[in-house]
């Protein structure tokens, strides 16, 4: 684009809006690239992958957006290196509920523990926001959110329990063997 010339001023400005939103698009495509496989996660693990997934949301927002009041904890025990697709799989599920409690929960704070215990991963969610009817939810959304849990929780062998209440936030316990 910027090889090509031009001679009126609304060909100039329209080029220059053209070379903005490349460049936003490209910007774009990195972020993609780099949430479907961050390269933290293939070269420090999967406890440095969720601790810069949390730093980035919890520093990406503006007043007024939606993940604003919204405290978010990461706690964890040592944790043995994973083969690559539980990592993965682990990493999705952490996006997943962040989002989730992000969108939907209107909670103030999300805790999120994650624990090698007798030949297990647990990863343990809680928040403190409105809570939901999970068989009510299971039939009636559009959405992909808790398909995706569970899809993810049974290809790694593992146990997804939910407990939620409206107005008593929820708590995801997740079991993966090691």
């Amino acid at each position: 684009l910027s090889s090509i010339e031009t001679h009126l001023p609304e060909d100039e400005l329209v080029m220059h809006e053209t070379s903005e939103h490349i460049v936003d698009i490209i910007h774009r495509m990195r972020e993609i690239s780099n949430d479907l496989m961050p390269n933290t996660l293939i070269r420090k693990g999967l406890v440095f992958a969720i601790d810069e997934f949390i730093y980035k949301i919890s520093n990406a927002v503006k007043p007024g957006e939606p993940l604003a009041g919204l405290k978010i904890i990461f706690n964890h025990t040592d944790i043995p290196d994973l083969p690559k697709n539980k990592a993965i799989n682990l990493y999705r599920i952490v996006q997943e509920i962040t989002h989730n409690t992000i969108k939907h929960a209107k909670a103030s704070f999300l805790k999120i523990n994650l624990a090698n215990k007798d030949q297990k991963i647990l990863l343990v969610s809680e928040d403190n926001g409105t809570g939901f009817n999970y068989h009510e939810s299971g039939k009636n959304s559009t959405g992909l959110g808790l398909r995706n849990l569970v899809s993810r929780t049974e290809i790694m062998g593992g146990d997804l329990y939910i407990e939620s209440q409206i107005g008593k936030g929820t708590i995801y316990t997740i079991e993966i063997p090691v």
